[in-house]
């Protein structure tokens, strides 16, 4: 299986984050959004560093379908510029929101899109057992994962906690440690073959609420077999 970190990097969670990794000698990927980035240029390299894949999350989050394409692709130019020489040529669209032009745009810049496959929708109020056992009831060989080690967009402040998905993730790891291997979106790749599925998606930012969460429904692809 894959772990993947969205919105980062955080000056105080992704180090946090990091150690847990390292405490269970696990591999991620962390799709990272590139102004958050070019602010922290240190812990960009900090998790190249360590050994974890740095893919693109675009400048500054916007729905994919709601701008211009010019805007997408230099939504994309922008971070991979910040996430330099880090980078490869993975995108995660914001918020899983995709169109078919969005998706073409990303393969015509040479990227490849990744999805997930489970969430922990810790963008809410949810507590660490919670999360856990959300994925652990939806895992299987091959997924790939969906945390986030910061919100780079959120509703209310208390969102931006990290701390349960880190509590979340350590008992996730303990538990699964001996059962599962997590490796980065790149080995994940070349273990299996990518399942591919019909994905469009767009998120009304006007109508966002609570319940719901910024990230929207459920998706519909992702993972490898």
């Amino acid at each position: 299986m894959a772990l993947t970190f969205d919105d980062g990097p955080d000056p105080v969670f992704t180090p946090r984050l990091l150690d847990v990794l390292k405490k269970h000698r696990t591999k991620a990927t962390f799709f990272m959004v590139g102004k958050a980035a070019e602010r922290h240029p240190d812990i960009v390299r900090e998790v190249a560093v360590a050994g974890h894949t740095i893919g693109n999350h675009s400048w500054d989050h916007p729905s994919f379908p709601m701008i211009t394409g010019r805007e997408r692709r230099e939504q994309i130019q922008a971070c991979e510029k910040a996430i330099a020489p880090y980078g490869v040529k993975l995108f995660r669209p914001p918020y899983g929101d995709q169109s078919l032009r969005s998706r073409l745009e990303a393969s015509w810049l040479g990227y490849q899109v990744i999805m997930y496959s489970v969430t922990a929708v810790d963008w809410l109020d949810h507590d660490a057992d919670w999360m856990k056992s959300r994925i652990m009831n939806r895992i299987a060989n091959g997924s790939i994962i969906l945390f986030h080690d910061s919100l780079f967009q959120y509703r209310e402040s208390r969102y931006a906690n990290r701390e349960p998905m880190l509590d979340a993730l350590d008992m996730l790891l303990e538990e699964l440690g001996e059962r599962y291997t997590f490796v980065t979106i790149p080995e994940l790749m070349r273990q299996g073959r990518p399942q591919m599925a019909y994905w469009v998606k767009t998120t009304d930012i006007n109508i966002l609420n609570e319940r719901s969460g910024p990230y929207g429904g459920p998706p519909r692809y992702a993972k490898v077999q």
